[in-house]
């Protein structure tokens, strides 16, 4: 199994309920039910308000590395991460477990 993790930061000036943002968060969240390569999915605001803390969490698992690739080259996940480019950055590490 390889989880992969996703940490967003919201961009300076940008806030949880711009409409970009609300629409983004949305499009990450229906992808667990939508892309069959996802054995798990979880994604969720951060509760923390500390100032090295991120913003928006991606917690998934898929199968091994081929099924990783497929779920980054699904055009629902590609959909998804475009919206975000808009008004965040964010890091991602991948990893057997």
């Amino acid at each position: 199994m390889i989880r992969h993790l996703v940490l967003f930061k919201l961009n300076d000036g940008v806030e949880r309920d711009d409409p970009r943002v609300v629409a983004g968060a949305e499009a990450f969240r229906v992808l667990g039910g939508t892309i069959p390569e996802l054995e798990f999915w979880e994604c969720a605001w951060n509760i923390t308000d500390r100032p090295i803390a991120y913003d928006f969490a991606i917690n998934s698992a898929v199968a091994d590395e081929e099924s990783l690739k497929r779920y980054i080259e699904h055009p629902d996940h590609q959909a998804a991460a475009g919206l975000w480019r808009e008004f965040a950055t964010w890091v991602i590490a991948d990893y057997p477990f």
